[in-house]
């Protein structure tokens, strides 16, 4: 039985992926600090829940892995842009120091889930070979992390990079802070759908299921195939521009609660833009993303409904953030002075 070590596992994509490893048939170390809850991987045999800082990693955890998924990180640019340093730290630093660390305790396999927004502002359609241009701290942390890795490949130590869409679809650690999520709750919940202008922009969007599949399609594929490569992840159906992408939900929410559901539009013109080419992975691996937008938003709405999700600060990344923060802030000011204080 193979071991896979996941950073970052009980997040957003990680509460998705663990499960899809475990009924694959593989050993699965999952690494996180577990700030959104330690239930949202499930009990299994072959699972080891380690809690412990994605910078702080030792060799010994690294004992008879055979690859490595790095999925921790501050994920999403307003929790990067108010944790400047930390972002660089996790997102960048740690996950080149876990590469290093894994390479020189012969693990075969890393692989790097980075995203596409360090391609910054474009007009043009983009491939693997255009130059990057990343514009916030997260993008250009992710850069920095590809840079960091990528060099680490050779014969004996495959490492993948992938520039991942927009995720979204539903997960056990739900976000609705991603652009797909949102809209769905916002008109759920309001009836109407707050947008910023003016909705021309571009961005691509991909299913949490579908990389998630990616992921361990990769821990078996050639490794000629795909070692010191970077690829786009998404599909060509999914590059939105946000009003047209924000008009097919209005159009399935409204048909789901048989009402109608308006967009109101605010703010500046957002000038970030983006497409992005999928031909590297469709025609090198023959993947292909498999999940619709449609279904997609009807089982978030579902879940919705039957309560089997909810929107509170937790699902929410920023807001978790600042709220922990506080915590943190008051307990320190409690044990100043010997007391305790349970924030349970």
């Amino acid at each position: 039985m193979k071991k896979i070590l996941v950073t970052g596992a009980g997040g957003y994509i990680g509460s998705v992926l663990v499960p899809k490893l475990l009924q694959s048939k593989y050993e699965v170390i999952a690494i996180d600090r577990f700030f959104f809850g330690m239930k949202k991987l499930p009990e299994n045999n072959s699972l080891h829940i380690i809690r412990d800082d994605s910078r702080k990693l030792q060799k010994e955890i690294f004992q008879d892995v055979y690859g490595v998924i790095d999925l921790v990180a501050i994920s999403n640019d307003p929790s990067a842009e108010l944790f400047k340093q930390p972002t660089i730290e996790i997102n960048a630093e740690s996950r080149i120091h876990t590469a290093t660390l894994a390479k020189s305790c012969g693990v075969k396999r890393y692989i790097l889930p980075s995203s596409a927004s360090i391609y910054g502002y474009h007009d043009e359609l983009l491939d693997e070979t255009c130059p990057t241009n990343p514009l916030t701290v997260y993008a250009k942390a992710n850069e920095q992390a590809e840079q960091g890795v990528l060099p680490l490949a050779d014969e004996n130590y495959t490492v993948t990079v992938l520039r991942q869409a927009t995720v979204y679809g539903l997960s056990p650690r739900m976000r609705f802070d991603l652009a797909v999520n949102g809209m769905t709750y916002g008109c759920y919940k309001n009836r109407k759908l707050p947008l910023m202008r003016d909705g021309s922009q571009y961005r691509p969007m991909l299913h949490v299921q579908d990389t998630t599949d990616l992921f361990c399609q990769l821990l078996e594929t050639d490794s000629s195939l795909i070692n010191k490569e970077i690829f786009n992840v998404g599909s060509e159906k999914h590059n939105f521009q946000i009003k047209n992408l924000a008009e097919e939900i209005v159009s399935i929410v409204s048909e789901f609660l048989q009402e109608n559901i308006e967009i109101e539009w605010y703010g500046d013109p957002d000038k970030r833009s983006y497409r992005l080419n999928f031909d590297k992975i469709e025609t090198r691996l023959g993947w292909k993303a498999k999940r619709n937008l449609k279904d997609s938003v009807l089982e978030i709405l579902q879940a919705l409904q039957d309560g089997t999700i909810k929107k509170d600060d937790s699902t929410i990344t920023l807001e978790w953030y600042k709220q922990l923060v506080e915590w943190h802030k008051r307990i320190k000011e409690v044990e100043k002075y010997g007391g305790i204080l349970d924030i349970e």
